[in-house]
C-alpha cells in the first residue's frame, strides 16, 4: 500500500492530499529515510510523522483498501 493512503486510511492524517504535501516536504520518514508519498509499505514498517513541533511514531501492523474509524486504530502501534 502506498506510504499516502496508508495514512489516510489510518486516519493519521485526515486527507490523502494533506499526506501527500507532507511527505513532499520531507516531514514523513519510512524506516528512518525520508520518504516520498509512493513508497510501498510493508508490515512492521516504522513511520515517523512530524506535525510542527510534534512527533509521532508509529509501526504498521495491519493494512486495509479501507475501513471504519474505530478499526483504523488496529492498523498501527504507537511507539
Amino acid at each position: 500500500m502506498r506510504l499516502d493512503k496508508f495514512l489516510k486510511n489510518s486516519r493519521i492524517i485526515k486527507r490523502r492530499t494533506v499526506a501527500k504535501e507532507a511527505c513532499e516536504q520531507g516531514r514523513v520518514e519510512v524506516n528512518g529515510k525520508v520518504a516520498k508519498p509512493g513508497v510501498e509499505l510493508k508490515l512492521d514498517d516504522v513511520i515517523k510523522v512530524t506535525f510542527g513541533t510534534s512527533e509521532l511514531t508509529v509501526r504498521v501492523k495491519k493494512m486495509t483498501e479501507s475501513c471504519k474509524k474505530q478499526d483504523s486504530d488496529g492498523m498501527y502501534e504507537v511507539l
